[in-house]
């Protein structure tokens, strides 16, 4: 009896070897510039979900998440693009059921949520890019921890269209040594989290891809700011990859940046801040309409330019790529439907070129060598209906592409949107088919 207890013990410790080895095998590394899994190079046709563990919180939800999985898988996605972090604000156009209601109180409901939503995907051998933070207002995100910190009341860009107040408030979160306290507590806490459907700690989860540090994170305004913070921005973000790397040697690290656009349109500070040896590759996101290039009631006035214009700005980040040595992906990227129409089954012609130009000139540089793996599109919609925005985080329907503060609808890929959904499927088989 001894002997086979032994024997079996034995078999145990070589099983727990050999997965653990398989598990290393399988993490999404970077080496000589391309991301790396299993030996072979890391292409990947991806989605923007930030929703995903708001639909994984409740059982109607759980429900449409695998729906929702299951068809991404079907089109070729591999890889998710989520919100791992959100904070309770009370801005108008922000998430009211929030991960964190206030500093170091987790919200449970929300974190099994992204517990179930990181099971489901990798159970079908797809990865998700987590991001932990957001300067944007719509998550609570950098403006909510200064006014933790601070008690100062936050601008509201929603009700007083004072953008560059809002940037220059949330900005100020990279100089207030007690908000990026808070902000590391958090960090910590999820990436030693023990998932409660896999019994795998996050940072052993070969699923997820990478963390980055926040979504579209901003040095400041254009006014001033911008440049004022650049120092304490730049500390930031090297201090803060260098602390997750710390505690997860296993996942990558990025920033979660637009690219220079996001950066004072200066590619010097952005070169400056991706040198940063903790940081694994880089980011850009295109937004024609938001940027000023584009107008869906004017599409034949408007739609040239903007693609040439994104193209372009696509081109000069893939040359930052190759001048830091690091690979890149293409993590958000949208436009309107025609006429500025939200509602799904409405005509999105103007999309469906523009998706069909960027992708297809993604994966003819990927082909040449140019080191970009994967494209992020933004949003998916899915099975989902657009809903007052008050109504959002109450119904599990009611989840879409588009973030609180935009028209519901707005940037969202539906189900129904079968022209868009065939070039997704074209890109996909694309990258899938690229060279090893």
């Amino acid at each position: 009896m001894q002997k086979l207890i032994s024997v079996f013990l034995l078999s145990c410790i070589f099983t727990s070897f050999v997965m653990s080895q398989s598990e290393i095998k399988d993490f999404v590394r970077v080496k000589d510039s391309k991301f790396i899994l299993s030996d072979n190079p890391y292409y990947f046709a991806g989605i923007n979900m930030w929703y995903a563990c708001y639909l994984g919180s409740t059982d109607e939800g759980r429900a449409r998440l695998i729906n929702e999985l299951d068809t991404l898988k079907n089109l070729g996605i591999t890889n998710l693009r989520i919100l791992g972090a959100s904070e309770e604000s009370d801005l108008i156009a922000s998430l009211k059921s929030a991960i964190q209601p206030s500093p170091g109180v987790y919200n449970e409901t929300l974190l099994e949520g992204l517990d179930f939503a990181m099971a489901e995907i990798g159970k079908r051998n797809m990865h998700a890019v987590i991001y932990l933070n957001n300067f944007w207002q719509w998550s609570g995100g950098m403006a909510q921890y200064v006014n933790w910190v601070t008690g100062d009341k936050i601008p509201d860009p929603d009700t007083d269209n004072d953008w560059e107040a809002f940037i220059s408030f949330s900005a100020r979160f990279y100089t207030l040594p007690r908000a990026v306290s808070l902000y590391r507590n958090y960090i910590e806490y999820i990436i030693n989290r023990t998932n409660k459907f896999t019994k795998i700690q996050y940072r052993n989860d070969p699923a997820i891809m990478a963390w980055e540090l926040a979504n579209e994170p901003r040095p400041g305004a254009s006014n001033g700011s911008g440049i004022s913070n650049m120092d304490s921005y730049v500390k930031w973000v090297d201090e803060t990859a260098a602390f997750i790397h710390s505690i997860d040697s296993n996942h990558l690290v990025t920033t979660g940046m637009e690219g220079t656009h996001g950066c004072l349109e200066n590619a010097e500070y952005f070169l400056r801040i991706h040198q940063s040896r903790h940081i694994d590759y880089i980011n850009a996101h295109v937004w024609p309409k938001n940027w000023g290039w584009f107008n869906p009631n004017n599409i034949e006035g408007t739609y040239h330019a903007s693609e040439k214009n994104a193209i372009n700005y696509i081109k000069n980040h893939f040359g930052y790529a190759l001048t830091l040595k690091k690979p890149i992906t293409i993590e958000e990227f949208g436009i309107d439907r025609d006429n500025g129409n939200f509602l799904p089954g409405t005509p999105c012609t103007a999309r469906d070129r523009y998706f069909k130009r960027i992708l297809t000139f993604v994966s003819d540089n990927a082909r040449n060598g140019i080191p970009v793996y994967g494209t992020n599109i933004w949003a998916w919609g899915g099975y989902g209906i657009p809903h007052p925005v008050n109504e959002v985080t109450g119904i599990a329907e009611a989840f879409i592409g588009d973030q609180l503060g935009e028209p519901q609808g707005l940037n969202s890929i539906f189900i129904t949107d079968s022209s868009t959904l065939k070039i997704i499927s074209i890109h996909a088989k694309k990258m899938s088919m690229l060279p090893e």
